[in-house]
């Protein structure tokens, strides 16, 4: 089956509370729908950076990637991106976003959360199933 025809489930959709200040949902209730996706749809991919996340689809995966980028490439790819029309309202909003998205993007190598690359490369190494590192844009 072709990777477009997979449901997909962006982790950002079920991450965060509605509202304009960022705040995380219970991890229960992300689980809860994460439940519910997984239940709806045998073949899919999901995507996100979420490390408490990714630990509860993990027994449910048959692959893992690790999009393991340069920061200066995730930079650039968050600067050339499209309007996520199912994240921002417009796409001026979502360009008036990207100051703080480059900060926190920045910060990944040094992060100590759920969003590091500790956290991701813990994952990586742990996982005992089919696993992929990508090291840099378009690589196969």
């Amino acid at each position: 089956m072709a990777a477009d025809n997979r449901a997909h489930l962006d982790l950002d959709t079920i991450a965060w509370e509605e509202g304009s200040a960022p705040s995380r949902r219970a991890l229960e209730d992300s689980h809860h729908e994460l439940e519910l996706f997984l239940g709806a749809n045998t073949h899919w991919v999901i995507e996100g950076c979420y490390a408490d996340l990714i630990y509860l689809v993990l027994p449910h995966s048959s692959e893992i990637v690790f999009l393991d980028l340069p920061v200066s490439a995730c930079v650039s790819n968050a600067r050339a991106r499209p309007w996520e029309p199912h994240k921002y309202a417009t796409p001026e909003a979502q360009d008036a976003n990207l100051p703080m998205l480059i900060d926190w993007i920045s910060d990944y190598d040094n992060r100590e959360d759920v969003f590091s690359r500790a956290a991701h490369e813990t994952i990586f190494d742990a996982y005992s199933g089919k696993k992929t590192r990508l090291t840099r844009n378009g690589s196969h």
